[in-house]
């Protein structure tokens, strides 16, 4: 996976198309990455210890990996990341 932690990115596809946000989690397994402020879904919550009142909460799901494209820090638009192999390997 080529996508990693601290990496600003920009969502090309889906309902938060042209939202910015920064990789807090990358999940290779899965291909997925979680972004700060981008896929945001309300969970119920039910009273507890830890939490006595319960309620809707906001949290930010996975997206995957491929509706994502990092933002080049230089020019600040889109780029393609790939790898480039030296004479060192």
């Amino acid at each position: 996976m080529k996508l990693m932690r601290k990496d600003k990115v920009m969502v090309i596809t889906g309902r938060d198309k042209g939202k910015k946000g920064e990789v807090v989690t990358v999940l290779p397994k899965t291909n997925q990455v979680v972004v700060e402020g981008i896929n945001i879904a309300t969970q119920h919550v039910k009273p507890s210890s830890k939490d006595p009142k319960g309620g809707i909460v906001k949290i930010t799901k996975p997206i995957a990996a491929s509706k994502v494209m990092v933002i080049d820090p230089k020019s600040g638009r889109v780029a393609r990341i790939g790898y480039k192999l030296n004479g060192k390997g």
